[in-house]
């Protein structure tokens, strides 16, 4: 009964000409404790091929007696799918800190870094600070827009934008790493303040749109979306 008379209001509305109550847009979340949930960071084959997707990475783990877990695309790429950023992979920096201006989300400053740091702890920082931090980085990725820093909103991001996508990012919460992507299509503004209000991230980091892809099996989800770049995962042995 609840939805036939959701319905006939809709309809109402609509006749009427008044604006229907908006639905919230919904979004997947994957919390990873690092300290039992190990993080890598995965672009190239050993012949500097890139994994493109969540399946042939799945494929080239497990020839070596590992499988994935999870994995969500890692941040923006160029047309040859290198990093347009860092990206630090095994404690080895294989692309540099990009601190150049820019056009689109990447270089809408302040963008960010996430990374693992020498003692194993996740952080979201303003990309400048990234040099103090460097010494010992387990793995690091580089994106943009910062979307939430120290509790603060990103002062670009318009709550009035109309530019709406699928959307993934990253946050942090003590050793916990908070993935989202959303299954609607959202503002940016939107993204930041659902890391902030709603999953309490003081720092949060924005890594891509559109292509954004989640490889959960436990949920069904195995995206492909288009070819990636680098790939966020949580990687177990195979039993």
């Amino acid at each position: 009964m609840r939805r036939a008379v959701a319905s006939i209001c809709l309809g109402l509305a609509a006749l009427l000409g008044l604006p229907a109550a908006a639905r919230e847009p919904r979004y997947t979340v994957l919390r990873i404790d690092t300290r039992s949930q190990p993080l890598a960071l995965y672009l190239n084959d050993e012949r500097g091929r890139p994994f493109h997707g969540f399946k042939r990475l799945d494929a080239w783990l497990r020839a070596r007696g590992q499988r994935l877990r999870y994995a969500m695309n890692a941040g923006m790429f160029e047309p040859d799918y290198s990093p347009v950023g860092l990206f630090v992979a095994d404690g080895q920096e294989q692309a540099p800190l990009n601190l150049r201006d820019g056009e689109g989300n990447f270089y809408l400053k302040p963008n960010g870094v996430f990374l693992l740091d020498r003692d194993g702890k996740p952080r979201v920082i303003e990309a400048s600070r990234y040099p103090e931090l460097a010494r010992g980085a387990r793995l690091a990725t580089q994106s943009g827009p910062l979307l939430v820093e120290a509790g603060r909103i990103h002062p670009a991001l318009d709550p009035q934008s109309r530019s709406r996508h699928l959307r993934n990012g990253i946050g942090v919460k003590g050793d916990e790493v908070i993935w989202a992507i959303s299954d609607d299509k959202v503002s940016l503004h939107e993204f930041a303040r659902y890391f902030r209000d709603e999953l309490g991230c003081r720092d949060a980091l924005y890594l891509d749109g559109s292509l954004s892809s989640l490889y959960a099996p436990q949920l069904k989800r195995a995206d492909r979306r288009g070819k990636l770049g680098p790939i966020l995962a949580v990687t177990e042995p195979l039993k």
